[in-house]
């Protein structure tokens, strides 16, 4: 039956609950379990107060929120076949213009499907599924980032887990004109088939999502960040140049590259010390031998007007200092059976217990002692799927659950950590962090796509994961620029393939040079014990006197860009807007931009089309509809709404404003 609350719908039937709720402007969050719900803040924020109707005529209810109503249609009587009472209520979801948006699965008859299932699993819990029914034709995109170079998502099955490279992040938009939330951070699949879409938890004891409409994608992406959390300003460091390599082996090499950039008048804002500065896993802190005297180097990094990043990961060695404390107070995930290993790099280590608020105030305040209070102010959180050596969520368990129920919150939390702790002691939070989950952006998440090949396929997998990510309402993205592995310092192959890389990463949210080169070179102590190797040079120095004045050309290209990146960053934090966007959302109207994967906008203005095939010198670009488009290389201006064919010398990047936007920019052509 129903019942009539505050500005919401609950129905019972059976042992089942089902509650509908105003949660925003035109949203609603629905929650079903076997019982009574619980409250989860997972990733959604309190519901503001909000205008909403609710009425109940028979067997039929409404809940009516700004843009989105919800109807609600029960059924109760006989079942013959089982010789007892039937209950069911199904949902559907409709907009301001009484157009269905999508609708729970209908019993079809005598097929008496489920549009929502719980499945009991051995043990207690239950496999939980929620099928829906949606438009055939519409287009998906969002979800976070996958490396399969997809773009609209219509048709895909996708895994809810995180990967080294992969960011399960569970929100998606639709062409039909809604967002959906699936806020459950339990490990699991999602298909979206021309049938009906499928979201499946494997161990999970509620259903719990969360809809709006909206008319535009902008509209939309507002609301999803009101209801999981607005990304902080980006601090002025993040719109300039990221200087990166695995790996600054000492304080001395770190600081060279820093004073050769000063020395050439090259702009850097923040320089890294990647991992293995430490002497194990899970120490964190730097290495004497290698970094004797860290206020030092962090107060002459600073005169030069360069922040420094450190690499944190969330193993710890069970050689490391730190190992028996943690163990002793449970701040580490466990496995479930057998010895108590996770991961196997450079030795055996487990993982710090994220969801544990303990383990997280341990981690922050053991960071703050040994870099904060020496001067370190930006950190590179990596490893925060997390990276089981094997993976396998059923081995493990955490603080707030069993992997397999709650493992996709890890790295939410992870930067939750450093966020609160920062932010407490005043500092503008920007982190670095290898994954995320639905929420994360509030905590000033700055994700990047992870240890990627060095290849062509890598770098066009990257523009799509990139929307989709922005999409999903992670707006701070980035990629390692060339790729992590794979590429060769000495080889023509791979300067062209970072030069294209660069010019792509001149138009990222932030811009971010990193990867393991070859060839690497063994390091090792004073007393001759091994350390971690370091991989080749990979300053834009490195690359040869054909590439570096088209590298220095795009720093210089970036630092132009400041004002325009600065006001990109103002509409993430204020609107909820990616930085790096689809076409389809500045022109939602034109059905051709749904489709396309090798382009992008940069803020509201500019559209990149980056040269992603090897020895092209050329390229076709789709310019929107419904606007005039200028060529910045050449100052062409182009009519919307067709397919042009550009110039593209490997020093030039097509890049397109619209309209009279960018005037400053126009017409500009390399300084080499």
């Amino acid at each position: 039956m129903f019942e009539v609350r505050d500005r919401s719908l609950l129905w019972r039937g059976g042992t089942e609950t089902l509650l509908v709720e105003s949660w925003g402007e035109g949203a609603v969050r629905v929650r079903s379990r076997l019982g009574d719900v619980v409250d989860t803040d997972w990733a959604l924020l309190p519901a503001p107060e909000t205008d909403a109707t609710v009425t109940v005529d028979g067997d039929t209810a409404t809940l009516v929120c700004g843009a989105i109503t919800v109807v609600a249609r029960q059924s109760v009587g006989r079942d013959w076949q089982a010789g007892q009472l039937g209950f069911d209520c199904r949902l559907e979801f409709r907009d301001a213009d009484d157009r269905i948006l999508l609708s729970e699965l209908s019993g079809g008859g005598a097929l008496k499907r489920d549009a929502r299932r719980f499945e009991p699993l051995p043990g207690g819990g239950y496999r939980a599924t929620l099928s829906l029914e949606s438009p055939a034709d519409e287009r998906l995109w969002g979800m976070g980032q996958y490396q399969d170079g997809t773009g609209d998502l219509k048709g895909s099955t996708l895994e809810l887990a995180h990967r080294n490279s992969q960011a399960s992040v569970p929100f998606l938009l639709s062409s039909a004109g809604y967002g959906f939330l699936w806020h459950c951070p339990a490990i699991g699949r999602a298909t979206f088939a021309a049938n009906r879409t499928e979201w499946v938890a494997e161990v999970a004891d509620q259903i719990d999502y969360w809809v709006v409409a909206g008319d535009t994608p902008a509209a939309i992406h507002r609301a999803y960040a009101d209801a999981t959390g607005h990304a902080p300003m980006m601090p002025e460091l993040g719109l300039g140049f990221w200087q990166c390599k695995l790996r600054y082996t000492s304080a001395d090499e770190l600081l060279e590259v820093a004073r050769e950039h000063k020395r050439r008048g090259l702009p850097l804002d923040v320089i890294v010390a990647d991992f293995f500065h430490w002497p194990k896993m899970g120490d964190y802190r730097f290495e004497d031998e290698f970094w004797p005297d860290v206020e030092a180097m962090t107060a002459e990094l600073k005169e030069l007007g360069v922040e420094l990043m450190v690499s944190v990961w969330p193993q710890v060695a069970l050689e490391s200092e730190n190992f028996d404390e943690l163990s002793e107070a449970g701040h580490l995930a466990s496995s479930n059976n057998g010895i108590d290993v996770q991961m196997w790099f450079e030795g055996p280590s487990r993982f710090i217990d994220m969801t544990s608020p303990r383990a997280r105030q341990w981690l922050w305040d053991t960071c703050r002692r040994n870099y904060g209070d020496r001067g370190v102010r930006l950190y590179w959180l990596d490893e925060a799927e997390p990276e089981w050596g094997i993976y396998n969520a059923a081995a493990y368990r955490f603080h707030a659950g069993q992997a397999q129920a709650v493992g996709n919150v890890y790295p939410q939390h992870f930067s939750r950590a450093f966020y609160e702790g920062q932010a407490a002691d005043g500092v503008e939070v920007v982190n670095l962090v290898r994954c995320a989950w639905a929420g994360s952006q509030r905590y000033g998440a700055l994700v990047w796509s992870g240890d990627i090949a060095s290849t062509w396929e890598a770098l066009r997998a990257q523009i799509v994961a990139g929307v989709h990510m922005g999409v999903a309402g992670i707006p701070w993205f980035t990629t390692d620029i060339g790729g992590f592995y794979g590429g060769d310092i000495t080889d023509p192959a791979f300067h062209e393939l970072l030069v294209r890389w660069f010019q792509f990463g001149t138009f990222l949210p932030v811009m971010r040079l990193h990867g393991d080169r070859l060839p690497s070179h063994p390091v090792e102590a004073a007393d001759g014990s091994r350390r971690l190797a370091s991989g080749a040079d990979n300053e834009v120095w490195s690359y040869g006197d054909e590439v570096y004045p088209i590298l220095r050309d795009h720093l210089f290209l970036r630092e132009e860009l400041r004002d325009y990146t600065r006001e990109a960053m103002a509409e993430a934090h204020r609107d909820g807007q990616p930085v790096m966007r689809g076409l389809f959302h500045g022109f939602p109207s034109d059905p051709e931009t749904w489709t396309i994967t090798d382009q992008f906008l940069f803020g509201g203005d500019l559209l990149v089309a980056p040269v992603v095939e090897p020895g092209a010198r050329s390229r076709s670009v789709y310019l929107p509809a419904g606007q005039t488009w200028t060529e910045l290389a050449t100052g062409t201006v182009h009519e919307g709404g067709r397919r042009v064919d550009v110039e593209a010398p490997l020093e030039v990047i097509p890049v397109f404003a619209r309209g009279a936007a960018c005037a400053d920019l126009i017409g500009r052509r390399p300084r080499s």
